[in-house]
């Protein structure tokens, strides 16, 4: 027996006469949702427009004259990314903590978060670079924990000559450490520097991906050679 739902030339002549009741309605399913909210992203990334980039203000000037319910099931989707990114920035400045603090404010951080602590003496001035560098740096990865303390009061009796020290922690657990001034680049670090330092530690998500050091150790080498030229 033919299909009463089946779409031919013959039922629907069928249809037409009362023969045949009207073809119910294929029920929408959960997968056909995604689907459609996966062809209409990447329909509108191909096309003129990039949804991945448009704001919300955007996606609801969309709305007038797209599939209403794609554009607002992508749109909670983005308001979830949004608020997620909010709740990792919240940071945004350099901490200034004691011994008795360390295990609350580094150890215990909290999950998915990267913690730069830096240990410094007011004595030493490339621990006062250091610090100017974090204060840059802080405001711009505010999902990453930038801290500093006087290395004594959280390691007593800690040598001087490993100053400065930064420490990378992530969910309380030690990353990556550079003691002491060799392993920062000496004093004439950038705060361009720092950051691909950090960067490769996975510290904070930058966009410097060649080491801008290699830059400045061919120009230290050009100029010792036009001085060397110069005396002649």
């Amino acid at each position: 027996m033919q299909d009463p739902n089946e779409d031919t030339e013959w039922n629907d002549v069928l249809r037409a006469k009362g023969i045949l009741p009207p073809k119910k309605e294929k029920e929408i399913t959960e997968d056909d949702i995604i689907g459609m909210i996966e062809n209409t992203i990447e329909e509108k990334q191909n096309g003129s427009k990039d949804l991945s980039k448009l704001d919300l203000d955007e996606l609801d000037e969309l709305e007038d004259s797209e599939d209403e319910a794609v554009l607002l099931e992508y749109r909670r989707k983005r308001m979830a990314e949004i608020q997620a990114l909010a709740q990792k920035a919240k940071f945004g400045s350099v901490i200034e903590i004691s011994g008795q603090d360390y295990v609350n404010e580094v150890t215990k951080a909290g999950s998915e978060i990267y913690v730069v602590l830096h240990l410094y003496s007011r004595g030493v001035p490339f621990c006062s670079l250091i610090n100017q560098h974090l204060s840059q740096l802080a405001p711009l990865f505010p999902a990453t924990k930038f801290v500093r303390a006087i290395a004594t009061t959280c390691i007593p009796n800690y040598p001087e000559r490993n100053l400065p020290t930064i420490f990378i922690y992530y969910e309380g657990q030690l990353k990556k450490q550079f003691v002491g001034p060799i392993e920062l680049g000496g004093p004439n670090l950038t705060c361009e520097e720092l950051e691909y330092m950090l960067g490769q530690a996975k510290a904070i998500e930058s966009s410097i991906t060649e080491d801008p050091r290699k830059a400045r150790a061919v120009k230290d080498k050009m100029f010792a050679e036009l001085s060397d030229a110069n005396d002649w």
